[in-house]
């Protein structure tokens, strides 16, 4: 036991349905050759877990105990044979068991912090997604760029585009999140509340329409609205995760304006793993600050009130960790 916690067994969370946790135990896992066993320390909360959390009709429950966790950092506490010198390492974890007291990952997937980060979170997978979706945006100084959806990513965006010499013209619903956008450099802020008032806005703003237009909310009236402000040949990012349905896109509309279809979504694993390197660099730098945006932390048996919080963001929401026990 260290500071009170055990470390001869696994300890879990586990969603046994809709809205449904259970904490579970278990001998620890025991790492294979290649592989890394990292004591959890912490792990960020994901907007794509709400999906699985809704319990759509596709979805086998009970989860394997510790899913969805996916931005997770520790410490390497077992090497597998062919790792050697790695224990004590603190590391930020590329996986998907991470609501949990421990993991086993390949030991690529384990990427060293640096001693500056001590102390701190360092959920570089969902920062890694932020910085993967800028450099497919392809922003250039001068370039006037519109981020639907200022949540945590949206947020990291607004600052990565701002930083690059773009100006950003943010969209989003709560009076809270806009305050977030223009605290991260946003000239311009539009609430998502009228359809055509936005996109009139924007055209009196650009004359023809935003350079660059990132969708971050994965529903289809913002996917309609990123169509409708996106100049012609210009660039269409979509950032958010459309995962309740299929979407209908105007497509003569798409054909017309000419615009870059871009799914900013990353599936490539060396492409992640070297984006959560740069991540991690960044923040190590002081190039990139995400800490203020860590709003809200629960104990991982409080794994469901984050999930809710995730859903319904209450006020003063921006991102939940949770901390393992």
């Amino acid at each position: 036991m260290d500071g009170g916690r055990m470390d001869t067994r696994l300890i879990a969370a586990q969603v046994t349905g809709p809205g449904r946790v259970q904490m579970v135990e278990g001998p620890l896992p025991e790492p294979g050759p290649g592989e890394v066993r990292v004591r959890i320390e912490g792990s960020g909360v994901c907007a794509s877990n709400l999906g699985p959390w809704a319990g759509p009709e596709w979805m086998d429950f009970p989860l394997p105990p510790g899913d969805l966790g996916h931005e997770a950092w520790g410490r390497i506490d077992a090497c597998g044979e062919g790792v050697a010198g790695r224990e004590g390492e603190r590391v930020a974890v590329f996986g998907s068991r991470a609501y949990a007291s421990h993991e086993v990952v390949p030991a690529d997937a384990a990427l060293t912090l640096p001693p500056s980060l001590d102390g701190r979170p360092v959920p570089a997978e969902p920062l890694a997604c932020a910085l993967s979706i800028f450099r497919r945006a392809k922003v250039q100084a001068g370039d006037t760029v519109a981020i639907i959806g200022i949540g945590f990513l949206g947020a990291l965006l607004t600052r990565t585009a701002t930083d690059a010499g773009a100006r950003v013209v943010a969209i989003s619903r709560r009076d809270e999140s806009l305050a977030l956008a223009r605290d991260m450099g946003a000239e311009v802020t539009i609430p998502m509340e009228d359809h055509g008032h936005i996109i009139g806005r924007v055209r009196e703003l650009t004359g023809d329409g935003c350079d660059v237009t990132i969708e971050c909310v994965g529903l289809q009236w913002p996917l309609d609205l990123a169509a409708e402000i996106t100049r012609e040949s210009g660039r269409l990012v979509i950032a958010g995760y459309h995962q309740n349905g299929p979407r209908q896109v105007n497509m003569q509309m798409w054909n017309w304006r000419a615009f870059d279809i871009v799914n900013a979504h990353q599936r490539d694993r060396a492409a992640n793993l070297g984006a959560m390197r740069d991540a991690i660099a960044m923040v190590a730098a002081g190039d990139l600050d995400p800490d203020p945006l860590y709003t809200h932390s629960y104990p991982l048996e409080d794994l469901a009130a984050a999930l809710d919080a995730t859903r319904d963001k209450p006020q003063g929401f921006v991102k939940a960790l949770v901390t393992m026990p």
